[in-house]
């Protein structure tokens, strides 16, 4: 016989083979519980037949043995039963004595044995056993008091005397004893598999105890951009990260891509879920916004290709400063001024201050156009500039130093890319500032695979039309929503491939702001080279009534030196405080 403790601490499949001999039947698709818990049944059954007919036989000379005087039984048996009753109600006790007589009748007919008197006298309710059927009658109240027992104690295999189970045979017609004098023996006394059901329930609820599972799902919300695997899934990627993956990634299920219509780049806020034991990602439950609009109101919207393109017509508002001391933004407002859906080449060489010009024109548009989503992408950039720019600018950074692989700055470039087509889309105005295209056209020569037909510089046939794809991708949408991209390009760096990008993207941009190297050398800020700088079709952003004096600014300018032009327009703007004053104080 094996007890629940001992089962447990044996292995499956000697288990099964416990099961086997014990004649269990087919044990192979059961768990570990289910067959200690049949196991535990079968010893239960057999051992109540066992006991039953071992009863019989041994109780037999047992009975001829403690036969004693018929009037030492009656005195014994008063004073162990009528003290308890009293507390409850005397008529128990003549029941008692009934059965008494009548046990005792039947005694009678045993012939006699020498007794054993000092174990009749200590023990006094341990009578001989009447019929070991009835032992049903005693298991079935029995099972409610383990049931209602908090602490079951162990059970002892061992202790299988059936003496002691009619030992409780006069008690068990009186609830209220048997409760309050001995409610551990049904446990000890039971073979029966019933009683030990509980004993399991108990430690697993003792090991439950301490832990704490709360119900996190849907309390917490999480904003992201979707990428889109190859298998259908997708993750939502944060912004702190750069877009890469991250630990704080949520993992977006194929159902939801498909009921929603998800591309990659859209930015969705939804409530998630911690992740579940096996599970590696927070999980989206709910999608309440997809590109900060409801997302029932973008299951029909036009794809980014199909939008129709056009100039732009509407001018950012690059002065900020109230007394007009921003000349830099001034300048670049009055000569190559820039509009909703520019697509701008800012054309550099190194250390002319272009880093500080582009800052410049981001908090600009930051704080003039608050309806404007602006996104700062850094590409091989040093850490330090990175840091700087966050610090200084109220938009979103995207970087990629030039510490990290060429395969990062191509990855996060094109996640920011469909993430500004997605919301253009939606109908959203956004600016990219690039820094620098000259850097990501490297980084996608790097990583394209080698086709054999070289350009000169080392530039693969086909490296640049994915940055040619980034770029081109600035427009002013018909319908509403605009793409501007500003981006700077090195030149003059003495590296031929250098050379052979500017070359590619010169002709490509409807602006183009020249910066002068000799300019910065004489320290004059902003290094613009006015007479080189210019924007395509500008009277759909400047006012008619300015058009002819610029016309005429610009036929003065051009004889003059970059320096002598710069000086010159500074001069002047310092005694006003806009443009519009600038302009009507040429006539004077």
């Amino acid at each position: 016989m094996y007890d629940i403790l001992q089962l447990n601490d044996m292995l499956v499949p000697e288990l099964k083979e416990l099961g086997d001999k014990l004649g269990l039947g087919n044990v192979k698709k059961l768990s570990k519980q289910e067959l200690i818990y049949k196991i535990l049944d079968q010893q239960a059954v057999l051992s109540k037949n066992t006991v039953a007919e071992e009863s019989v036989a041994a109780d037999e000379p047992k009975k001829r043995g403690k036969k004693p005087t018929p009037p030492v039984v009656a005195k014994i048996v008063q004073p162990a039963v009528q003290p308890e009753l009293a507390l409850v109600e005397p008529e128990p006790v003549e029941t008692d004595k009934q059965e008494a007589k009548r046990e005792r009748s039947r005694i009678i007919k045993a012939p006699d044995k020498v007794g054993f008197t000092p174990k009749v006298q200590s023990k006094p309710e341990l009578k001989p056993e009447a019929v070991p059927v009835e032992v049903k009658e005693v298991i079935a109240p029995k099972k409610e008091e383990i049931t209602e027992n908090p602490r079951p104690p162990r059970f002892d295999p061992r202790n299988r005397n059936p003496k002691h189970t009619h030992q409780n045979q006069p008690t068990s017609n009186q609830p209220p004893v048997s409760q309050n004098t001995s409610p551990v023996q049904p446990v000890q006394n039971g073979p029966s598999g019933e009683y030990r059901r509980p004993v399991p329930n108990y430690h697993e609820i003792k090991q439950e105890e301490p832990r704490f599972i709360p119900d996190l799902d849907g309390v917490i919300e999480s904003e992201g951009i979707l990428e889109l695997m190859v298998d259908g899934y997708g993750f939502l990627r944060s912004s702190d990260y750069n877009y890469l993956s991250s630990p704080d990634d949520i993992y977006v299920s194929p159902s939801q891509i498909k009921l929603f219509g998800l591309k990659t780049g859209d930015t969705v806020q939804g409530s998630i879920r911690p992740p579940k034991e096996g599970e590696k990602y927070f999980a989206l439950l709910k999608v309440s916004s997809i590109n900060g609009l409801d997302p029932l109101k973008l299951k029909e919207r036009v794809p980014f290709e199909y939008l129709t393109p056009l100039f732009p017509d509407e001018k950012f508002k690059l002065t900020t400063h109230s007394l007009g001391k921003d000349y830099g933004n001034r300048m670049i407002d009055l000569f190559t001024p820039i509009g909703k859906g520019q697509r701008g080449l800012i054309v550099a060489q190194p250390k002319t201050g272009k880093t500080f010009l582009l800052k410049d024109i981001a908090n600009a548009i930051a704080y003039n156009h608050p309806e404007c989503y602006l996104i700062i992408l850094l590409i091989d950039e040093r850490p330090e500039e990175v840091t700087d720019m966050r610090r200084s600018v109220n938009a979103e950074v995207i970087a990629s130093t030039f510490d990290e692989p060429a395969e990062n700055h191509v990855r996060v470039a094109g996640i920011v890319l469909e993430k500004a087509k997605r919301l253009v889309e939606s109908g959203h105005d956004v600016v990219v500032l690039l820094d620098s295209i000259t850097r990501l056209a490297r980084a996608y020569n790097t990583v394209a695979p080698t086709s054999g037909r070289v350009l000169s510089g080392g530039v693969e046939a086909n490296a640049l039309h994915k940055p040619k794809k980034f770029f081109g991708a600035a427009r002013n949408i018909e319908d509403g929503g605009s793409l501007t991209i500003l981006a700077t390009a090195l030149i003059e760096t003495g590296s031929k491939m250098d050379e052979v990008i500017f070359e590619e993207f010169k002709g490509t941009g409807n602006m183009e702001l020249q910066l002068d190297r000799s300019l910065a050398n004489k320290r004059m800020y902003p290094a613009i080279d006015i007479t080189k700088s210019s924007t395509r079709r500008e009277e759909l952003l400047l006012p008619e009534s300015m058009l002819p004096k610029l016309f005429i600014l610009r036929n003065h300018l051009a004889d003059m030196k970059p320096d002598e032009a710069m000086e010159f327009i500074k001069k002047h703007m310092m005694g006003t405080t806009s443009n519009d004053e600038f302009i009507v104080s040429m006539n004077s």
